[in-house]
């Protein structure tokens, strides 16, 4: 069994949509399905079709949320090393090119949110800044070629 690396806010936020699926979304869709159920045949039945994929979806995210959060290996960031980028690592970048500084945290990829700053460690960037040391220079390819950064520093 594999463990799943989650921050402890990646992990609270993995249990309320838990909850949000079995509470709300599972009995709501389930009125859907009796509803469409109600209108007669059902081998022709769009509504009855639509809410059948609906609960697919909802049983099948309920069981993979189920799964991390049962293999969860809450990671506290306030214990990471300041030597070097790991999981759940806040860093500052430096864009070699044109100096701009930009600050990422290194999550899961059910956490990443690239507006929010956090990038997941499975991503080309996330994957080249770990193990890295402030100074060290990475490159990643990008869709418009590669970028030189720089780990300035780890908060």
């Amino acid at each position: 069994m594999d463990k799943v690396p989650v921050t402890r806010k990646g992990y609270e936020t993995l249990k309320k949509e838990l909850e949000s699926l079995r509470r709300i979304e599972r009995p709501q869709n389930i009125k859907a399905i009796e509803e469409a159920r109600s209108h007669g045949d059902l081998s022709e039945n769009a509504e009855y079709a639509a809410a059948k994929d609906r609960q697919g979806f909802i049983e099948g995210r309920i069981s993979e949320l189920e799964y991390k959060l049962a293999h969860a290996d809450i990671i506290e960031t306030k214990k990471l090393p300041k030597d070097r980028a790991v999981f759940g690592s806040r860093v500052v970048l430096e864009n070699i090119e044109t100096g701009e500084d930009v600050q990422y945290q290194l999550v899961g990829s059910d956490e990443s949110d690239i507006e929010k700053g956090r990038i997941s460690v499975s991503s080309p960037l996330g994957k080249a800044i770990l193990g890295k040391k402030p100074g060290d220079e990475l490159t990643v390819q990008v869709p418009g070629g590669k970028r030189a950064y720089e780990l300035v520093d780890i908060l």
